[in-house]
């Protein structure tokens, strides 16, 4: 059994370095010295080419004791009886030397390295089994990031923002995760707008396209809305715009299947994902504005209503701004849509007059909204708030919302896939989810659709489920 090492990288700028044998494997030893700003010194009775090349200091003997005086680290890459020499000698010195494939007259082992910036990752079998360090350097050149050493510059910063903050050392690592996370997300995502932009450009270069973009005053947007998902719950003028279209871009919630089956045109998912991750909306500008200019008739299907938490308004004034000719379709929003489908009015005679929509995006947002509403006084929606239902919880409650008031949460409310969960507000962070967006509904209007369950036959119930896409 071998010796245990203790891995250890060195600083050799400016540092005198040894390197006995100037053969093609110790100028190639050599090399990666001079590399790391050491001064090196190459002794042998002969040098090679490609050591000569090198930016080093040259003694053509064989090696003496001497060689080693002011030495930081001695290579020896000659043959066995020298290395042993130059190991003894080392030892008489407290010197560590390293012997290239010569473990038995080594004292230290350099190791397969794979670099990435400042980011050095080595591995060693203590110079037993070099061909395996090989094929595991290799195999994590290729398993690390390309954006490694980004990560170490944006470790870096951060360390001296937690430093001045005085952020305590067990939540460094959770928050430097994060980061990378989302370096890793601005990456991926600027690979996505890439190719899409590239997919878009070959249908815009299209020879047949090119011909038809100069028909001069064409080009079109229709901002439509597809409602809480269903094809069948689009407007008429929706589907016609659709069937129409040369181009359409659609959200991540709307039925790309149901959409190819409707229309001719070239479909291009610019959906956005949880987090706001997915493709920038500066970049679905440019690409509505450039189809546009091309004269193609573009349709912009947008999940629910384009101006209801949509970024459809947004949308609109940079189209005007480019002086791009366009229509907003209304479509059923899902704040409505969702809590109608599983039964809930959003309001309802004696029990709701009023209700509120909020998005969950930001905490702040909706404690700023609730501020001037009195607790339980109207019907909450709450649209893109599943991942911080404990927090709109805590909110609710803290503002006075009783925590036994009725909640509900309703996902996939138009599709085959869709679940109604419903319970007391302070149950609501528990309550299991299907994984299919949904909404929040927090108000008394949630018992409505048990009293309809009440009043209705099986035979009526499981028809209104099936029309509701729940089966």
């Amino acid at each position: 059994m071998s010796d245990p090492l203790f891995p250890l990288f060195l600083k050799l700028t400016g540092r005198r370095v040894l390197v006995v044998g100037a053969g093609p494997v110790g100028a190639g030893k050599a090399a990666g010295l001079v590399t790391a700003g050491a001064d090196v010194t190459i002794v042998a009775p002969e040098i090679c080419a490609e050591a000569a090349s090198l930016s080093a200091t040259f003694v053509r003997r064989a090696f003496q004791e001497s060689d080693l005086d002011g030495v930081w680290l001695a290579v020896a890459a000659a043959p066995p009886e020298v290395n042993r020499a130059v190991l003894a000698a080392g030892n008489a010195r407290q010197l560590f030397v390293n012997a290239v494939d010569d473990p038995d007259h080594a004292s230290a082992y350099a190791g397969g390295v794979v670099s990435r910036g400042r980011a050095t990752v080595a591995l060693s079998t203590a110079g037993l089994a070099p061909a395996i360090s090989g094929l595991l350097r290799e195999a994590l050149d290729d398993l690390l990031p390309a954006e490694l050493d980004a990560w170490v510059e944006e470790s870096i910063q951060q360390r001296v923002v937690w430093k001045r903050d005085g952020v305590p050392m067990e939540q460094r690592r959770g928050r430097l995760l994060q980061r990378l996370i989302d370096l890793y997300a601005r990456r991926t995502l600027d690979t996505e707008a890439a190719t899409l932009d590239a997919r878009v450009s070959a249908v815009l270069d299209d020879a047949g396209a090119a011909a038809s973009a100069m028909q001069a005053g064409r080009g079109f947007v229709s901002l439509v809305g597809a409602g809480p998902g269903d094809p069948a719950l689009w407007t008429v003028r929706a589907a016609e715009r659709i069937a129409e279209a040369d181009i359409v871009f659609y959200d991540a919630l709307a039925d790309g299947e149901a959409l190819a089956g409707r229309t001719k045109a070239q479909c291009f998912s610019v959906g956005k994902r949880a987090g706001g991750r997915g493709v920038c909306q500066d970049t679905i500008h440019g690409l509505l504005i450039r189809s546009a200019s091309r004269g193609k008739r573009v349709v912009r299907l947008k999940a629910g209503d384009p101006y209801v938490f949509g970024r459809g308004a947004e949308e609109a004034v940079a189209l005007a701004e480019a002086g791009i000719p366009f229509e907003v379709i209304p479509g059923v929003s899902s704040a409505i849509a969702a809590a109608g489908l599983a039964g809930i009015p959003v309001t309802h005679r004696g029990v709701a007059t009023a209700f509120m929509v909020v998005s969950g995006h930001h905490l702040e947002a909706i404690e700023q909204a609730l501020s001037g509403v009195r607790p339980d006084g109207v019907t909450l929606v709450v649209m893109m708030g599943l991942a911080r239902r404990q927090a709109i919880v805590e909110a609710l409650v803290a503002r006075g919302w009783a925590p036994e008031a009725q909640a509900a949460i309703v996902c996939g409310a138009a599709t085959a896939a869709g679940s109604v969960w419903t319970g007391r507000l302070e149950d609501l962070a528990a309550a299991p989810l299907s994984g299919q967006p949904g909404v929040i509904v927090v108000g008394e209007v949630v018992g409505v659709r048990g009293l309809l369950a009440r009043l209705t036959t099986n035979e009526q119930q499981d028809s209104v489920e099936v029309r509701h896409g729940r089966q």
